[in-house]
């Protein structure tokens, strides 16, 4: 990967004193890859165990949604610190960091979703990855509460089609949020430059496994770098390089999942020379090496 700039997620790993001391977590106080399609809980059940107090945090590939149903407390979000009242929702997109302090005996729920699943579900034409990218809190609905418990109850079980379940409701659940957030804000979702991005995105699919750079991607859409990563800092939150990082992790994990070709071969597929580094990549962005997230998906065995 000699020549391609990024910066990584340090998530499951060890902090050097220097780095500031904003905690990066799956889930709150877990440093486990998310075990799941999704994983939905009360606020309590976490809550409680802290005091009702969760510490400023971020997640590094994880999108959170919380619904308050009774009681409240307050969020801090990104530096700023907003009152939680009933039948309000939190949007908590990947990496931003938030820290919530709740009345006690608050209810509600927690939906943490992979970045992988948003990936497939958010299509550049609708707009949604525009709304959805920054934190905010906002009334919420009749429908959200509803979904939200549907997703709840269907986390819990183990039925037959779970999977499939959890990842159409999950998708609704982010649709009537974005919802939400536009309604409140009175736009669209729609920027003025969207159809920019989608072009980048386009470019992403086509080009990820030849590796692409900043530079590159850019010079296709006939605009800076500094333009791009204002591009796609404004729809998604995050900048170019993290984006083209991400999607190549991506295209690791489902070789990984689906099929079971060596590490070393998937290495070579992606582009790599050196399957020693592209492991070193895969560890740093996801907190496991490919070996160690696969025997994870398979109890243990490698």
């Amino acid at each position: 990967m000699e020549g391609f700039v990024f910066v990584l997620y340090y998530s499951n790993m060890k902090i050097a004193a220097s780095v500031p001391a904003i905690r990066v977590y799956n889930l709150f106080g877990e440093s486990g890859n998310l075990p799941d399609v999704v994983h939905c809980e009360t606020i309590a059940s976490r809550s409680v165990l802290h005091d009702w107090t969760l510490a400023v945090h971020r997640h590094a590939r994880l999108h959170q949604v919380l619904v308050i149903e009774r009681g409240g407390g307050e969020a801090t979000l990104d530096g700023r610190v907003v009152p939680l009242r009933p039948m309000q929702v939190v949007n908590v997109p990947v990496g931003h960091v938030h820290g919530f302090r709740f009345e006690p005996d608050t209810q509600g729920w927690v939906l943490t979703i992979a970045a992988e699943i948003l990936d497939e579900a958010l299509l550049a034409s609708e707009g949604l990855r525009g709304a959805l990218s920054g934190s905010a809190v906002v009334r919420g609905t009749p429908q959200i509460r509803t979904t939200m418990k549907q997703i709840f109850a269907e986390h819990a079980a183990r039925d037959f089609g779970r999977a499939h379940v959890l990842r159409a409701l999950s998708a609704a659940m982010i649709g009537l949020v974005a919802r939400a957030l536009t309604s409140e804000s009175g736009g669209n979702g729609i920027t003025a430059e969207s159809g920019l991005f989608r072009r980048f995105e386009a470019l992403l699919e086509q080009h990820h496994l030849e590796r692409w750079s900043v530079v590159d991607y850019a010079g296709a859409l006939s605009i800076t770098p500094t333009h791009l990563n204002r591009l796609t800092r404004a729809a998604t939150g995050d900048t170019a390089s993290h984006l083209i990082l991400n999607r190549l992790i991506r295209e690791a994990r489902r070789n990984l999942v689906y099929t079971n070709l060596p590490v070393s071969t998937i290495a070579y597929a992606l582009g790599f020379e050196d399957p020693a580094y592209f492991s070193r990549v895969y560890a740093a962005a996801t907190g496991l090496s490919p070996r160690a997230f696969r025997a994870q998906l398979h109890g243990g065995e490698a």
